[in-house]
């Protein structure tokens, strides 16, 4: 089971748990579940707070519909422990992701991408409400992908005028990010570190990132080899990620929030960056299949943060 299939899988188990009568006629399972990271300190690998949701609706407290439902997920496939902490939130632990997996799941979420920002129509981006368009762009891309509806009332803080032209000053795509790394209300802030072409500026890594990822296929090409999709034993940080990512995308169109698509591409190419050393061979090696499968996983790992960055509005450079 996936992370991304734990939502469904969730949602599944309020139903069920309606039909059966362990849960009142009344407690409608909403249509989607946010699933989302344990925060540290917090209790497994994935938690969600659907049973405050039922509640209500049940006329039982949280942590007693938690309980229900924590039985009934207990045996799913797929899914090693369930556990009901704090007045009613439920906590998974998953099997660790596997490589092939989260290669097949990003290369279809590519397309869905691709098409949705084939199919965006162009808006001005400049002027007063610079931030607003920005922002609302987003935010519907992301929500397209997720097959949701446009946001409606989406509250965005402008850009001080203080700033001035942020475009001329910084460029198009760094002026973007720095709109889009922070809550909607919040005023968004500009640095000289915008400007910077190295590890100081979250939006050089994430596109450097993506450009690396390119370059290995090249590389591995010249070589003589290509990506395969296979084991890989030795990246847990950027399996985990990719395997978060549908996870991350969801909880941005729930809460109308790219900042939290900003932060998992940072912490997605921090991880790729990290892992980009041990995908080709060194020295006097020949290519193997882990070398094949490093490579694919890399490479998925880049379309990734393509499909992320495009998301933003923003362009992936295959070279940089």
């Amino acid at each position: 089971m996936t992370p991304a299939d734990l939502s469904r899988c969730v949602v599944r188990a309020v139903r069920c748990a309606v039909a059966d009568g362990e849960l009142s006629a009344g407690a409608a399972a909403p249509e989607r579940v946010v699933v989302e990271r344990t925060r540290p300190g917090g209790v497994g690998d994935y938690a969600t707070p659907v049973a405050f949701q039922v509640a209500k609706a049940a006329g039982r407290p949280p942590r007693d519909v938690a309980g229900v439902l924590a039985r009934r997920l207990g045996a799913e496939p797929g899914i090693e422990r369930v556990e009901v902490t704090g007045a009613g939130f439920l906590n998974f632990v998953l099997p660790a992701p596997s490589a092939p997996a989260v290669i097949a799941d990003a290369v279809m979420r590519d397309v869905d991408i691709r098409d949705v920002v084939l199919r965006s129509v162009c808006a001005d981006e400049s002027g007063a409400g610079l931030r607003e368009s920005v922002v609302r762009r987003s935010v519907s891309r992301i929500l397209h992908v997720q097959g949701a509806t446009e946001p409606a009332d989406l509250p965005v803080a402008p850009v001080a005028g203080r700033d001035g032209d942020i475009v001329a000053r910084y460029g198009a795509d760094a002026a973007r990010w720095a709109m889009l790394a922070v809550p909607a209300r919040e005023t968004p802030s500009f640095s000289a570190v915008l400007l910077v072409q190295g590890e100081a500026s979250e939006v050089f890594r994430v596109r450097y990132a993506h450009a690396r990822s390119r370059a290995l296929v090249r590389n591995a090409a010249q070589l003589g080899f290509r990506p395969e999709p296979g084991d890989v034993d030795d990246a847990p940080a950027l399996l985990r990620l990719l395997a978060d990512h549908p996870l991350v995308l969801e909880a941005a169109a729930h809460h109308r929030a790219p900042e939290r698509l900003t932060r998992h591409l940072v912490e997605l190419a921090d991880a790729l960056l990290d892992f980009q050393y041990r995908v080709l061979p060194q020295g006097d090696e020949k290519p193997s299949a882990a070398h094949r499968a490093r490579l694919a996983l890399a490479e998925a790992a880049g379309t990734v943060l393509a499909g992320g960055l495009a998301l933003l509005g923003m362009d992936a450079p295959e070279r940089l």
